[in-house]
């Protein structure tokens, strides 16, 4: 996955990849043990696309082919998302995405057959049981191997923003969790996850993976869950940081912010001019801020380096910051669109109040939780009509 060629060196290749739920049509619940020929006819018409098993049977995980500009991947989420959506129709199965199912319970789960698997769930018990969480992971292909690792850290400071918009996940085993995206305190249980520290050169990095794999903590790179790191399989930096968006507009959306902070970084890291690291830790506290509170959370000021700012503010700044960048790259709209998911909220914000709605309308607790499963199903069908000729 190379970067596509501009005649600048700024170009950037981009690839989604997106952790679905399988859905029983009749309970609305999870199906433990979904019907294997639907990866089957994922294969056989997927195309250039990737459609592969998740660690537990319920999820089926995404992999679009490598697009060279928002547009493609916009078309790419089409493709994929359609894809899966049919073949799990045709054998009588329904696909969701959000990052956690509203209800569904983690015990009744079955893990996915293979060695790597079952090595996970000897290693890691009831932690990796616990992590029914689906999210979406975007590839961004760009420069050589030491600015790319110069420029993800310099994104760190940008994570709890793009990871605000794509909160899916409040519901927990059938209750109100409180959290925008309660998917980042699940994966938390499990260790090299969370923010990474700042690294500054490629080297850098593979002293840090050959130390792990010294002391045995890891079979390889792979195991190296942060919310943003260097892909082991492709030249790219893999933004992990993501809940799975149940409408395909708001991931397009954080693909294009995405792709416009990193030629923005990058042009900085040509001239030397990337801005000094904020302290990890500050980081970490913003990017619990947007788990909280999602399109609602203040975050810190980094402009200023003192308080904390609404995210329409901060993000009405990076935007205006971003414009060259975003125009260069085609992207304008989408990532203007950024300041439509805080007025309108995203899916995390609209599973909340349907709930909350049902809920005051007279409607169980049950009732209301299927409810919430409906919408999201619809939510993830939208937009897929529109498709090249």
């Amino acid at each position: 996955m190379n970067a596509a060629d501009t005649g600048d060196g700024l170009g950037i290749t981009l690839g989604v990849e997106e952790e679905f739920f399988l859905v029983d049509p009749e309970t609305r619940d999870l199906l433990a043990e979904p019907d294997e020929g639907i990866f089957e006819a994922c294969e056989q018409a997927g195309g250039p696309h990737k459609v592969v098993h998740e660690f537990l049977r319920s999820q089926i995980e995404t992999n679009t082919r490598v697009c060279n500009s928002v547009a493609d991947v916009r078309q790419a989420l089409r493709e994929t998302r359609r894809l899966v959506i049919e073949a799990a129709e045709s054998h009588g199965t329904w696909m969701m995405g959000a990052s956690t199912h509203p209800f569904a319970s983690w015990r009744d789960q079955s893990p996915t057959p293979g060695e790597r698997y079952r090595r996970f769930a000897s290693t890691y018990q009831e932690t990796v049981r616990r992590t029914l969480v689906g999210g979406m992971h975007i590839h961004a292909g760009f420069g050589d191997p030491d600015s790319r690792i110069r420029v993800m850290t310099a994104l760190r400071r940008y994570l709890p923003l793009l990871h605000a918009f794509s909160a899916s996940s409040p519901f927990n085993g059938g209750h109100e969790t409180g959290f925008k995206s309660f998917r980042l305190t699940v994966m938390g249980a499990l260790p090299r996850t969370g923010l990474p520290g700042p690294l500054h050169s490629q080297a850098e990095y593979k002293r840090l993976v050959a130390a792990y794999q010294r002391m045995d903590y890891i079979g390889d790179a792979r195991e190296l869950w942060w919310d943003i790191r260097p892909a082991s399989a492709f030249p790219t930096i893999e933004l992990r940081i993501c809940d799975l968006c149940t409408r395909l507009e708001d991931a397009v959306t954080i693909a294009a912010l995405y792709a416009s902070l990193i030629r923005w970084l990058l042009r900085q890291d040509r001239e030397g001019a990337l801005p000094s690291e904020p302290l990890t830790e500050l980081i970490a506290q913003d990017r619990w801020i947007a788990q909280r509170y999602g399109v609602h959370a203040f975050l810190g000021d980094w402009a200023s380096g003192s308080g904390r700012v609404d995210i329409d503010d901060y993000a009405a700044a990076l935007i205006d910051e971003l414009a060259d960048d975003a125009r260069a790259l085609g992207c304008e709209a989408e990532v203007r669109r950024a300041l439509a998911i805080i007025r309108e909220g995203t899916g995390a914000d609209r599973q909340i109040d349907l709930y909350r709605l049902c809920r005051l309308e007279g409607d169980t607790e049950e009732q209301a939780l299927h409810r919430v499963v409906d919408q999201v199903l619809a939510e993830t069908k939208e937009g897929l009509e529109a498709h090249a000729g």
